[in-house]
């Protein structure tokens, strides 16, 4: 069985248990040093019942897991959330899991898994520590990584090593502010990539613009998607307004700290050229100084297993390649 390294202890042996929780899904997975889910569990999201109803949903998946033969082996524990999270305190406070408030979800699962070790990252630094260890990042030793969804989120690789920052956050594209007089954003700001570039905001805006659904009422951004690769002009525009607000943050986070490659996933990502070309035009506009302008964007290829593979490689799976400074323990 491989190895994996556990930044608090050392070379631990046997795989890892990965948790990824979202609003949707909460999934787990045994995950060994070659990134195969060896074994998988999955429940819903009670995602608007009280803290310990979710939290009784965990714990189910975990169980699930303890009862096959591999549960002996894992050492560790890690867990990609949708945040804020707060890895320094080990806590979650998921804006789509309004029962979860600061709730002390480390300290919650050590106690499920017997007192392992557990590592807490947000779901889009487990992402950029997926693409990192297996995925499109791999090999490049400062690299941004985003999740373009329901949300933006982000995470960073600086130095050949992920980036998590004192709680967890750093690398959060999706807020910065790219339009400074633009609407308010959830997160209390003006202008956030994540109010213009996210899958619902993409939707709205080219409802608000025109744009009608099919016959059978389809109003996401995957229908937009489908309507812009077909020509429809308001589609496309509301798809173009989206990739030069992710151009724009990109651009700025490239130049404050160099990175050479963007990876890009998540559901939006799904449209293809209908983001990816908008965006690698303004993003030809936007990063213009001599150190980034040979930035690359590309998509993301770790796919659903992102959050699984990131949560695994937070707790020290996959060797040095994707080591963590272990937040949250």
């Amino acid at each position: 069985m491989p190895k994996h390294t556990d930044p608090a202890t050392g070379p631990v042996p046997g795989p890892v248990v990965a948790l990824d929780i979202g609003g949707t899904k909460i999934a787990g997975a045994l995950v060994d040093g070659e990134g195969r889910l060896r074994v998988r569990a999955q429940r819903p999201t009670p995602a608007r019942e009280d803290g310990e109803t979710v939290m009784k949903a965990v714990e189910a998946v975990l169980e699930e897991l303890a009862a096959t033969p591999l549960w002996a082996a894992a050492r560790a524990v890690g867990i990609g959330s949708a945040g804020p999270v707060d890895a320094s305190r080990g806590t979650v406070s998921p804006v789509n899991v309004p029962g979860w408030r600061d709730f002390p979800l480390v300290e919650r699962v050590r106690r499920a898994t017997g007192g392992r070790p557990v590592t807490l990252v947000g779901d889009g630094v487990a992402m950029t520590a997926a693409e990192h260890w297996l995925g499109a990042a791999r090999g490049h030793d400062n690299a941004l990584c985003l999740v373009v969804s329901t949300g933006v989120g982000g995470g960073l690789v600086l130095d050949g090593r992920l980036h998590p920052g004192p709680t967890g956050n750093a690398g959060h594209l999706g807020h910065i502010s790219v339009d400074l007089d633009g609407d308010p954003c959830a997160c209390g700001g003006r202008g956030c990539v994540e109010r213009i570039a996210s899958g619902p905001h993409i939707a709205r805006r080219a409802l608000e613009n025109g744009w009608r659904p099919g016959p059978e009422g389809d109003a996401t951004a995957a229908a937009v998607a489908v309507a812009a690769r077909a020509g429809d002009p308001i589609a496309v525009a509301s798809f173009e307004r989206a990739a030069q607000a992710l151009a724009a943050g990109i651009a700025a986070t490239a130049t404050l700290v160099e990175i050479d490659i963007a990876v890009v996933g998540g559901g939006v990502a799904g449209a293809g050229e209908v983001l990816f070309g908008p965006l690698r035009r303004s993003l030809a506009t936007y990063a213009t100084l001599s150190f980034v302008r040979n930035l690359t964007v590309v998509p993301a290829v770790t796919g659903t297993d992102a959050g699984l593979l990131g949560a695994a490689a937070a707790a020290g799976c996959g060797g040095t390649g994707a080591a963590w400074p272990g937040p949250g323990r």
